[in-house]
């Protein structure tokens, strides 16, 4: 059963957020403006939506798989967390990770995906010790590379 969610278009001009293919997880997020972002620069870009998402559920803004490898182009702070309260415009954090070449991102384009998710409800147990495990509290790449 598909999730309601609430969409206010702040840019008519602008199509409303589309699967790539049916089934696809991610929702493309287009800029609703163009901008210029030079090697290791990042630039805030507006996608003309605000969402309203039910409780118990947050959409995660991911970068688009494309665009990084062909262009370098990254989030900041990906996966961008729009919580179920904010209504905000979403705005996308992007930054060019490509040494040399700027990129070019013109209004319209497809910058980001939008991909919602249920939250689930979290009590917190304070204990003595924690139950062991295999790993234990190895970290940081203490499984190997293989």
């Amino acid at each position: 059963m598909a999730v309601r969610v609430l969409l206010h278009q702040l840019d008519a001009d602008l199509p409303a957020p589309s699967q790539g293919s049916p089934g696809d997880a991610g929702w493309d997020l287009r800029a609703r403006n163009g901008a210029v972002i030079d090697p290791g620069e990042r630039v805030l870009i507006p996608t003309g939506i605000a969402i309203a998402l039910p409780p118990g559920f947050v959409a995660l803004v991911h970068p688009r798989s494309g665009l990084a490898w062909k262009n370098g182009l990254t989030l900041v702070n990906a996966p961008g967390t729009v919580d179920a309260g904010y209504r905000g415009e979403i705005s996308v954090i992007a930054m060019n990770a490509d040494p040399r070449a700027p990129i070019t991102i013109a209004r319209g384009d497809r910058i980001a995906q939008l991909v919602v998710q249920r939250v689930e409800d979290v009590e917190w147990v304070p204990v003595e010790f924690l139950p062991s495990s295999e790993r234990s509290d190895g970290g940081f790449g203490s499984s190997g590379v293989h």
